[in-house]
């Protein structure tokens, strides 16, 4: 894995995410930044890339620059791309079914045409990942990645609002374990039994095919999971001060904290300035002052709040993105380099009163009502209002039963008693 940056940009809706990304990457292209890339002189910027989800050009229009798959320089240092969702499934479709021609002939099916594919539901978040996966370096160059593969010192992500973002993030965990429990690896065992079993039905066996694709996706996953858990990938939020918004905070806060996804920073935008004449203007900025109030409270054990003043229009062109960033509320940090474990397991067994081990789960901003737990094999399934993550269990902790759980200071203790019939016997 590269020693890229990566910033994923989002927040709640009509916020300005598309607006700070290009500004954010904009100002790191200028040298206002330390980027991680060993190439990058002092006092200089990097090779900076903004890459936007949006199916309009929304970031073109921010920039001045018109964008689209593959990659332009927007500014000396910045390139700038959009996503093309419906390439990418197509070139994914057309692969499939390619190497499922033998069945399909079999089967007397028609194949389909690459132009009268149009993409479906889903596809856009599917292209992302592949995307990611390119930038990171680790791509193969196939049609849709829209010649994304590159080595990018920071790459800063325009992603959809929070629920749909938080649902793309959480999908290479979740879609590596529906490949490993559809077609686990050891049922290849098989394989030397399948030239004789092809003879004998006197038809290719579609079986090695589908478990070389099931791996195929299972690597290409394990990619991008790999860059959303790298020190160098974080989430910066995007909202405006107000009450809508510190609810889509509290709520993402915790669907962050459940898939382990580290916060930079939480950007306020469009801050209006206190010292305004005009009463209607000047009790804006008041309720503003007092939502900001509360977030600088709520996430200081987090990560930073940082304002970005309202420019009285609607940023277009660079000069108004370095406008933006001038104060350096839209800096790049170093990332989470030696970060500590962020679910440790905390070994109580001497305890005189029953000993236990506690797994220590943090979910700042979670609701105790809105918190499920269900014991499934070696895993735990942990609902966390609207979210829901499956996860392994430490090893010792798989010879445990679940004995209680707490939420206190937004931290989850889960308690597991040691199985006399599984944890070794001491004299």
């Amino acid at each position: 894995m590269s020693r890229m940056r990566t910033v994923l940009v989002t927040g709640t809706g009509g916020a300005g995410r598309t607006t700070l990304a290009a500004a954010t990457a904009l100002a790191a292209a200028r040298g206002g930044d330390r980027l991680s890339s060993a190439r990058t002189q002092p006092g200089a910027g990097g090779k900076v890339l903004v890459l936007s989800t949006d199916a309009t050009d929304t970031l073109g229009a921010v920039l001045g620059t018109a964008t689209g798959p593959a990659p332009v320089e927007a500014a000396p240092g910045l390139w700038a791309a959009r996503l093309d969702s419906g390439a990418h499934f197509r070139a994914e479709l057309l692969a499939l079914q390619e190497r499922a021609a033998s069945v399909l002939d079999l089967l007397g099916a028609n194949r389909l045409a690459a132009e009268e594919l149009t993409a479906l539901p889903g596809g856009e978040q599917f292209a992302l990942l592949r995307a990611l996966r390119a930038c990171a370096g680790t791509g193969d160059g196939a049609e849709g990645s829209g010649g994304l593969s590159g080595t990018y010192d920071l790459v800063v992500v325009d992603l959809p609002p929070l629920p749909s973002a938080l649902a793309v993030l959480a999908l290479p965990e979740q879609l590596r374990r529906y490949l490993r429990r559809l077609l686990p690896p050891e049922r290849q065992a098989a394989r030397a039994l399948r030239p004789m079993l092809a003879q004998l039905a006197g038809v290719p066996m579609p079986a090695q095919w589908l478990y070389e694709t099931a791996a195929r996706w299972d690597a290409e996953l394990a990619a991008v999971q790999a860059l959303l858990d790298a020190p160098g990938t974080t989430v910066r939020l995007v909202a405006e001060p107000g009450p809508a918004a510190a609810d889509a905070l509290r709520t993402a806060r915790t669907g962050l904290a459940l898939f382990g996804l580290g916060v930079e920073g939480v950007t306020a935008n469009r801050t209006l300035p206190q010292d305004s004449p005009d009463t209607w203007l000047a009790t804006l900025a008041a309720q503003q002052q007092k939502c900001l109030a509360e977030w600088y409270d709520q996430w200081r054990p987090v990560a930073p709040v940082r304002e970005v003043r309202h420019l009285g229009r609607d940023p277009r062109g660079l000069d108004d993105l370095d406008a933006l960033a001038g104060d350096g509320a839209l800096a790049v940090g170093p990332g989470r380099e030696g970060a500590d474990e962020p679910w440790p397991v905390e070994d109580r067994l001497a305890d005189d009163a029953g000993g236990v081990l506690v797994w220590h789960l943090p979910l700042p901003g979670a609701v105790k009502e809105e918190i499920g737990l269900v014991r499934r094999g070696d895993e735990l399934v942990l609902d966390a209002g609207p979210f829901r993550r499956i996860l392994p269990l430490p090893p010792a902790l798989r010879r445990c039963d679940v004995s209680g759980a707490g939420l206190a200071g937004g931290v989850l203790k889960v308690r597991f008693t040691p199985d006399p019939r599984l944890w070794p016997q001491t004299k």
